[in-house]
């Protein structure tokens, strides 16, 4: 004997949905209020355009830090950008069905489920110690690097995916080369969902700071001139400030601009993508 009709248990179902997605939405904003209400009172031009000095007593503003940050995020990209697409284009267009490839994708994915300290420990060995980079935002970058590859590589590998199949037939039915193929129609055609996925990247480059905890170094006095100096991202620097007492308010304003960026990268993402499919279309 069934305790709900089907009707009734259709309609119980979309009320737990709605009710877990309701409770989602108000926690988030909760979280997003809360910040903002703590840090918007101590933002102001002054803050943003000086450095931080005293220690971690939180005077100053966030002016290296903002650099810092910049810096990292070109490098990362710079790294991970050009290593993850040619690795998707190989896995989705060029690998043969085979062992190898099964292997291969289940390493990307493991990759993409380890925690970001053993990518930090993995920096500190490699780049900070054997290639001798130091304490540097260049260790960082190729930290991170590491850290949001797999996720390069596999939102530009399901872009790929996604481009009809009938686009390849055409091209190679009009006589073009498989690297012609991949250039000139499938990656031009999946490039919203790989603009997508590398903003995405610098959301997660942005608001890293395990990794970078045992890479970059914690000065964030003198503004960097150079890949090889110290640095402190936004990030780092709300941990930081959080720690100290009487700069709790400047922690709260840090992270309030952090949440601004972050906003301001998942409304460009929708943009771009939007634009991007329908200049493909």
């Amino acid at each position: 004997m069934r305790l709900f009709s089907p009707e009734q248990s259709q309609r119980i179902a979309f009320s737990l949905l709605w009710v877990g997605g309701f409770s989602v939405v108000v926690i988030v904003l909760a979280i997003v209020g809360y910040v903002l209400v703590g840090g918007l009172g101590a933002i102001d031009l002054e803050f943003l355009l000086t450095p931080p000095r005293g220690g971690l007593a939180g005077e100053g503003g966030i002016s290296t830090v903002i650099v810092t940050t910049l810096y990292l995020i070109v490098l990362t990209l710079a790294i991970a950008g050009p290593l993850g697409i040619a690795a998707a284009i190989y896995l989705s267009e060029y690998a043969p069905a085979g062992r190898l490839t099964q292997v291969t994708r289940f390493g990307v994915e493991t990759l993409a489920g380890v925690p970001s300290i053993v990518f930090g420990l993995f920096g500190y060995l490699v780049f900070v110690l054997v290639l001798g980079f130091g304490f540097s935002i260049l260790a960082g970058a190729a930290s991170l690097a590491l850290l949001v590859l797999p996720t390069v590589i596999r939102t530009t590998e399901e872009a790929i995916k996604a481009v009809p199949q009938s686009y390849r037939e055409a091209s190679f039915a009009l006589g073009a080369t498989k690297w012609q193929t991949v250039s000139r129609v499938i990656l031009p055609s999946a490039l919203a969902g790989v603009i997508t996925g590398i903003i995405l990247t610098v959301g997660r480059t942005i608001e890293e700071s395990a990794v970078l905890f045992v890479t970059i170094g914690a000065s964030a006095f003198r503004m960097p001139t150079s890949v090889f100096d110290e640095g402190r991202p936004l990030a780092l620097h709300i941990y930081y400030l959080a720690m100290e007492t009487r700069a709790f308010d400047k922690a709260m304003a840090t992270a309030a601009i952090l949440i601004f960026i972050i906003l301001l990268i998942n409304l460009s993402t929708g943009l771009i993508s939007q634009r991007l499919a329908r200049g493909t279309r």
